[in-house]
């Protein structure tokens, strides 16, 4: 991958944004493409085309990258990103990158090359894997601590036993609020690599493999009711 800055350079320009509502209402996607206007005006180079990623909790399903690489390798052009460092963790998108033949800068890194992104995915990589191991060892010790990660007390089982009203209701607060207390470091970790709406942090949950505590997938609601039972730092 070799720098162009002559006047004649030709960009691709390829944008992301994590949530459907971002994508909808420009959040977080104006500042991207400022940068590379911004950026392309510097060096005196001109945006052919832009492509835009609204990511799902499938990261690894990136249509809109495939199409850019495909546009910058049949033009000659060189793909250019806002920030590489939000997607430093991403192994798939920089692997992606690396393998793909196509020239690209990062304004963020325009020092960035074959080295930097091929380093870079060894430690996303090392860091997911670190990641799914933590996040195991914090259910596991929450288990072992006697938190019933799957609900044996909840509602249903109270029902069973004849037991109801405050009883019931106490029990099923408890357990939440151990739950929600469980996976604090995990959403804390999540928040921090990014990934900041309740869609985005149900997404991730899911990817990792947690179910909520009946079980079941992730959605806004069950992550709005995990967070509300935190306290706020």
């Amino acid at each position: 991958m070799v720098s162009e800055t002559a006047p004649s350079l030709r960009l691709v320009a390829y944008e992301r944004v994590s949530t459907a509502r971002q994508g909808r209402s420009g959040l977080g996607l104006e500042a991207q493409r400022k940068a590379i206007d911004d950026f392309a005006e510097s060096r005196g180079a001109r945006v052919i085309d832009r492509f835009t990623e609204v990511e799902s909790g499938r990261r690894n399903d990136r249509p809109e990258l495939d199409k850019a690489l495909t546009l910058a390798k049949l033009t000659g052009a060189t793909l250019v990103i806002a920030k590489l460092d939000r997607l430093s963790r991403n192994a798939a998108f920089l692997l992606t990158l690396r393998d793909s033949g196509v020239r690209f800068l990062a304004v963020d890194m325009p020092e960035a090359n074959d080295l930097t992104v091929g380093i870079m995915a060894l430690v996303a990589q090392q860091e997911r894997e670190a990641i799914s191991r933590r996040t195991k060892e914090a259910l596991a010790a929450a288990k072992a601590r006697g938190v019933k990660l799957g609900n044996p007390n909840g509602a249903a089982a109270l029902r069973r036993a004849g037991k109801g009203g405050q009883a019931l209701r106490t029990a099923v607060a408890v357990n939440s609020d151990d739950f929600a207390g469980t996976l604090k470091p995990i959403i804390a970790e999540i928040k921090k690599e990014g990934y900041a709406s309740l869609r985005a942090i149900a997404n991730e949950l899911n990817q990792r493999g947690i179910r909520t505590r009946r079980g079941r997938r992730w959605h806004v609601s069950n992550v709005k009711s995990v967070l509300d039972r935190l306290p706020t730092d």
